[in-house]
């Protein structure tokens, strides 16, 4: 899978993270319908379809970013089945009519992108939708964020996943 260059830019998520976060929701993946907030490279939201999820929208502000997200679609025979979209993802989630069964949060580390994301949120999930965000470690999240409620919390070295779910 195509990335940009420089860890500062894009910060692909470790196999062993993303082989650990799938198997957290496997059972939730089928038919899905998965939002990518800050796609980088697109990996998570491009995993999801290629596991059954019905279709993913990405966002990323980079329009190189964004350009590597098509270009990865492409090559893996997704694009039918995902929309990209370059622009902030906080001005997304404040116009956002759709719902989300699934959101990966995945934002640069050290910026408080998280928890700012985490406060937007909670309309564009759907009822028993998740949330799975990837901080660095030491990076302190909610337990609640408006319907949010934090579900499991995972350490894989320098990284943690947070698994929200929305209860209605």
């Amino acid at each position: 899978m195509e990335t940009l260059a420089g860890d500062e830019v894009v910060r692909p998520t470790a196999e062993r993270v993303k082989e650990a976060l799938f198997s957290a929701i496997q059972f939730r993946i089928e038919g899905a319908k998965v939002l990518d907030l800050f796609a980088g490279s697109g990996q998570l939201g491009i995993e999801a379809i290629s596991r059954g999820a019905a279709r993913c929208t990405f966002i990323d502000l980079s329009r190189e970013a964004a350009a590597v997200v098509m270009r990865n679609l492409k090559n893996a025979g997704l694009s039918a089945q995902a929309r990209v979209i370059t622009g902030d993802a906080f001005r997304y989630l404040e116009d956002c009519r759709e719902s989300f069964d699934i959101v990966f949060v995945d934002p640069p580390y050290n910026k408080g992108l998280a928890n700012a994301a985490l406060d937007k949120l909670s309309a564009a999930v759907a009822e028993n939708g998740c949330v799975i965000c990837e901080t660095e470690f030491g990076c302190e999240l909610p337990e609640q964020a408006g319907e949010l409620s934090l579900y499991r919390s995972y350490k894989y070295g320098k990284t943690m996943i947070w698994q929200y779910k929305k209860q209605c």
